[in-house]
């Protein structure tokens, strides 16, 4: 669900690289790995299509619009209607996406509204794999509408949508990975992202993350695959982007609320994704092994006041301080001390890893 490393796709024109914007906290799956497995009441709900023209006016600002948030995009009754208002507004439009409800009609909808990019969600590189851990997904239905869509492409003679595959690594499909190399080149993808399990809210997922915690060492057999990996998209001239599996020293986490922002289906203006997930607060967290209850964490709603406002109170710029100062210590060694924490938000999130 994680902001996506779409810097290769795009430049670096505006204030703001993206805007991550969650249309629907509904999803058809039942994923083992989603925080809704392990984070009890889960709040249902869509945003109003009105309620997103009435804030497309700051869309400009941005340079990306990422259409999804901790739902599946494509449940989203407007989701054509919201990538038309983004493109009016000239920003990028896209969203990652498990593919599930995807159709002939609805590939050609949205190539035609000028959806520029658009992420698949797979879990192994074969249906046994995928299907079990995405659980209501089917694979090869998956592919299938992958295929059709580079095929609608080439009809068309257009490079747009951009694709690529985001891949949850997992003890249960880590080894996958080689095989997902000579996948991506069988579907026409050149792009693939290996991402890892940030949120963790339950003990299975603590026992599949697949990155080291501080003071541990990394499984080698998982290096080991991933350089095989590796040397495969090399020689198949796939862009393959690996998170790392062990702990990195990082002043501003992947999701870096300097430069990005997520709403929330209610209007809830917060610094990433995994800072306002769609249960009560506070929210269950596995960090390293140990548990947390984390608040959720939202400087105001854009829904009921102005983005000027929310962005520059007091709280938020607080909130990003505590980054720049760590941004700015960095190129002095990075010295540790309480000075350097991250926002106390922050603190227990695997993101702020380097993972």
């Amino acid at each position: 669900m994680s902001l996506l490393n779409l810097s290769k796709f795009t430049g670096h024109a505006k204030t703001f690289f993206a805007w991550q914007i969650e249309l629907t906290t509904r999803c058809p799956l039942k994923c083992r790995m989603c925080i809704r497995e392990g984070a009890g009441r889960w709040h249902s709900k869509d945003m109003l299509l009105d309620n997103f023209k009435d804030i497309s006016g700051y869309f400009s600002k941005a340079e990306n619009i990422i259409l999804q948030g901790w739902g599946e995009p494509l449940l989203y009754r407007n989701l054509i209607d919201a990538v038309r208002i983004v493109k009016e507004k000239g920003a990028s439009a896209g969203f990652v996406t498990s593919g599930k409800g995807l159709n002939g009609n609805y590939i050609v909808e949205l190539i035609n509204a000028g959806v520029d990019f658009i992420g698949f969600s797979l879990a192994g590189a074969t249906a046994k794999t995928h299907n079990s851990i995405r659980m209501n997904s089917d694979f090869e239905i998956l592919l299938e509408n992958i295929r059709f869509l580079n095929a609608v492409k080439k009809e068309k003679k257009i490079d747009k949508p951009r694709l690529h595959i985001v891949y949850l690594m997992l003890k249960d499909n880590i080894i996958d990975v080689p095989a997902l190399v000579e996948l991506a080149k069988y579907t026409g993808i050149n792009d693939i992202i290996l991402t890892n399990l940030i949120h963790v809210s339950n003990e299975w997922q603590e026992g599949q993350r697949v990155f080291s915690g501080r003071g541990r060492g990394v499984n080698e057999a998982h290096e080991e695959i991933l350089q095989v990996a590796e040397a495969k998209a090399k020689k198949l001239k796939i862009n393959l982007r690996q998170s790392s599996l062990s702990p990195v020293d990082v002043p501003v986490c992947e999701e870096n609320p300097l430069r990005n922002l997520y709403i929330s289906v209610d209007g809830e203006v917060s610094p990433c994704v995994y800072l306002y997930p769609p249960v009560p607060s506070p929210f269950k967290r596995i960090f390293c092994g140990n548990k947390f209850e984390t608040e959720k964490a939202s400087f105001g709603n854009i829904f009921r006041e102005s983005f000027d406002i929310i962005w520059n109170s007091k709280e938020y710029a607080e909130f990003r301080g505590c980054f720049e100062k760590r941004l700015k210590n960095y190129k002095r060694l990075f010295p540790s001390g309480a000075e350097n924490e991250p926002p106390v938000q922050c603190r227990t999130c695997h993101k702020m890893l380097g993972v």
